[in-house]
């Protein structure tokens, strides 16, 4: 704190050189006697080469360690040092007195310490009517804001020489930073000086002002809560003689659950620390509440509490082929990793992850090991999740903040070991709120997740006792880090033979409790059920099915209630259009196809296989290539290295070698409003072009896949599973595949597999020669609607 009790002397005749002390923070003004701390060496040595106690005191520009001349300002401080005291630490206590300013001239040494030749500045102020205003103002303004300058200044007031000291001494006593007190320095003209350091401190008054206020405000709001604290008090009491102990009891209550609960050491420190938080805030205070329903989360989530038992794998094998028909490979699958999990311990196995079209089990799977182990399922729909909170909570500085849609789950459950199904996993999206999937990566982590933290509990919670299982239709849609933690297990679907068994086994007792009947009340011939499958279905699942099923006990249940019914409901293939309208697929449509040009192609989509079939012919142009119905590039390229090969082989197919004179290609892909994009579609272009240009029709019963390349080399693709399901769901008896599929083709069942013929081929020449008939003459005009 700057001191103004003290006289100004100036000796009359001054040294032409004085040693020079840089202030790497702060001002010294002419008028102050303020103390410093010196400890680097140059100003040590400046102190003890002070001539007759006079320094002179620099200010440097940026507070920089070893500054130079061209670090200081121009305009010095000649001082007096009062005082020197060393300190333990090596530094010295320094008491200096500001006397004037002045000017450098020079500095001819700068090492042990920098000495600088200057001028003395002299303080002259002007005799004119403003200049005395302006030392009226600056009196009246200090007088009235003396209290918040901090230093017995009032009493000089009376004796000062003129504003422009007063103004300076006034600078080192209100709140400024050095930028400011700075300027004020090179300030030379002792009026602008005092005009400038008027508004600082009008606006220092200023703020006094509001201190006041402010304090006066909330004065009275504590006079007001301390007499709310008194009713309260009174009420409590009031409350305790009534048996009613309020929020005490409560905070007793969680207490107990609390001591009780088998928290971890670092969760029972956090715990302690908010409880002792809790104990000092008031009944009042809007942080209780926050605080409270905080505690009561770690009170409510199951620590150590586990219900899974010992996994009685030969129950579970049962359970599975009792719960769900066919999927042989998924069900080992299923079985192995729990083997895994049994014998290793716990965070052994990898994260499962059922890979197929809707309607094939999935989530049924998930169901059942739950069941099977003694576990409790936990469902995380997580369609849609954009927001990294909904996984791992919202943080507590928040309203309304809450933990994560898992720790939600985990309490739900009441236990640390239930089976976790991440539903629709490839749904997940990212926004500017984060990425969820990115935060997957350390909950699907065995090596991370034993220390699972939720932004909202902000304590570790163990989640590697939890078995996860995910759900999704397609791969593609799951970033590749968090796909490489999972196993996947493929469902592709089911043969026509497999859902028939299901129909009879699981869906129609389902539909009929459903509805309100029992599975005697209808009765489906076998004919009848394949027609549905066959006319009426061409999914993957059964979800389909289920609701055809519906349809007819629904039907059912009207003639019941309104008693029509007498005796059980047979439905044979001749009434399934009185009940499922008319049938909307017929296996004798591709009997239709008798022109040249169109192939069947089988291709994979997110809900199953599917066949597609390409159309070509040719209109009257310049050799162009049309190609329509919403194509991706990589299906275009397939198209034109198909045309390529074809004319650049047309005599070895046998097509005339002006087929293409004056003519354009037009080739379209019907479902226009689908995009397809792809490889696989490739030998099916090759052959609708190869049949086009030579005039030979592909064969009705045949569907095909397969890359093509320029040379004309037929190349694998995947999905072959799912392809060759939906071809036999659709009736094709002969399916054109690259050789290098060959392995893949175990995996279809061996119902299918024994109703197909499988072609495999290296060449393209070798799918012609298996896809297309030999010339025919059309007699009659094609039917376009029929065979589109």
């Amino acid at each position: 704190m700057a001191d103004v009790r003290r006289k100004i002397e100036i000796p009359e005749i001054l040294p032409g050189t004085l040693p020079v002390m840089a202030l790497r923070r702060g001002v010294l003004f002419p008028g102050a006697v303020v103390p410093f701390t010196v400890g680097r060496r140059p100003s040590i040595a400046a102190l003890d080469a002070a001539a007759g106690d006079l320094i002179l005191v620099g200010v440097q520009r940026e507070p920089v360690a070893d500054p130079t001349p061209s670090d200081l300002l121009p305009i010095a401080t000649l001082a007096r040092v009062l005082q020197r005291q060393k300190q333990s630490n090596g530094t010295e206590r320094v008491l200096i007195q500001g006397l004037t300013r002045t000017t450098i001239q020079g500095y001819p040494s700068t090492r042990p310490y920098m000495a600088a030749r200057f001028e003395k500045l002299e303080d002259v102020w002007p005799d004119s009517a403003e200049a005395a205003a302006m030392q009226e103002s600056l009196v009246d303004a200090v007088r009235e804001t003396a209290s918040v300058l901090g230093a017995p200044i009032e009493p000089w007031l009376d004796s000062v020489p003129h504003a422009g000291l007063l103004a300076d001494v006034v600078s080192s006593l209100v709140q400024i930073d050095d930028k400011g007190r700075a300027e004020i320095l090179l300030t030379i003209d002792p009026v602008a000086r005092a005009e400038r350091v008027l508004t600082l401190v009008v606006k220092a008054r200023e703020l006094l002002d509001a201190r006041k206020s402010i304090k006066e405000r909330v004065d009275a709001q504590t006079r007001d809560m301390q007499k709310q604290f008194v009713l309260r008090q009174q009420l409590e009491a009031i409350q305790k003689e009534l048996g009613d102990g309020g929020d005490d009891d409560e905070l007793t209550r969680l207490k107990e659950r609390l001591a009780e609960s088998a928290l971890t050491d670092e969760a029972r420190k956090v715990v302690d620390r908010e409880l002792r938080r809790l104990e000092r805030l008031g009944n009042t205070s809007p942080e209780r509440s926050v605080a409270m329903d905080w505690l009561e989360w770690i009170a409510d989530l199951p620590w150590e509490v586990e219900t899974a038992v010992e996994a009685d794998l030969t129950a579970l094998e049962d359970a599975l082929d009792q719960s769900h028909y066919g999927l042989e490979d998924v069900k080992r699958q299923v079985l192995e990793h729990l083997s895994v999990r049994q014998l290793a311990g716990t965070g052994r196995a990898d994260v499962l992850l059922l890979s197929g079209p809707p309607g094939v089990g999935k989530t049924s799977i998930a169901q059942a090991i739950a069941d099977a182990t003694g576990r409790k399922l936990v469902r995380m729909a997580l369609g849609g999740v954009r927001d990294e909170a909904e996984l791992r909570g919202h943080r507590r500085t928040y309203i309304g903040a809450r933990p994560g849609r898992l720790v939600e789950g985990i309490r739900r459950a009441g236990t640390q070991d239930p089976v976790i199904l991440l539903d629709e996993l490839d749904k997940l999206s990212s926004s500017r709120m984060g990425n969820p999937a990115a935060a997957l990566l350390e909950i699907l982590d065995p090596e991370q997740n034993h220390a699972f933290t939720d932004h909202y509990l902000e304590v570790p919670f163990d989640l590697s006792k939890a078995l996860f299982i995910a759900t999704a239709n397609d791969l593609s849609a799951i970033p590749g880090p968090l796909r490489d933690r999972l196993e996947i297990l493929q469902i592709d679907g089911y043969t026509r033979t497999e859902k028939a068994v299901i129909a009879k086994r699981h869906l129609i007792t389902k539909v009929a409790a459903n509805a309100g009947m029992t599975i005697e009340d209808v009765q489906f011939s076998d004919e009848a059920l394949a027609a549905i499958i066959d006319g009426w279905t061409r999914e993957a699942g059964v979800r389909e099915l289920q609701r055809l099923l519906s349809k007819v006990y629904r039907a059912a249940a009207v003639k019941k209630a309104k008693g029509e019914l007498e005796g059980p409901l047979t439905v044979g293939i001749d009434d399934l259009e009185t009940f499922l309208k008319r049938r909307r697929f017929h296996e004798d449509d591709r009997e239709l196809i008798v022109q040249p040009g169109i192939a069947s192609g089988l291709a994979w989509t997110p809900v199953g296989g599917t066949v597609l079939m390409v159309e070509a012919s040719t209109l009257p142009g310049s050799g162009r290539l049309v190609l329509t119905g919403q194509l991706g590039d990589v299906m275009k390229e397939s198209a034109r290295a198909a045309l390529t090969y074809v004319l650049a082989h047309s005599e070895r197919l046998g097509i005339p070698l002006d087929a293409m004179d004056g003519k354009d290609v037009h080739i379209h892909v019907p479902a226009g409003a689908v995009p397809k994009d792809g490889p696989s579609a490739g030998v099916t272009m090759f052959s609708a072009l190869a049949s086009l240009l030579s005039g030979r029709p592909v064969r009705a019963d045949v569907a095909m896949t397969g890359e093509a390349t320029l040379r004309g080399r037929v190349l694998p693709v995947g999905g072959i599973k799912a392809k060759v399901l939906a071809a036999h769901r659709q009736g094709y008896k002969r399916l054109i595949l690259p050789k290098r599929n060959a392995a893949d083709v175990d995996d279809v069942p061996q119902a299918a597999r024994d109703e197909l013929e499988f072609v495999f081929v290296e060449s393209m020449h070798e799918a012609v020669e298996a896809a297309l008939t030999e010339p025919i003459e059309l007699d009659v005009p094609v039917d376009d609607e029929a065979v589109a």
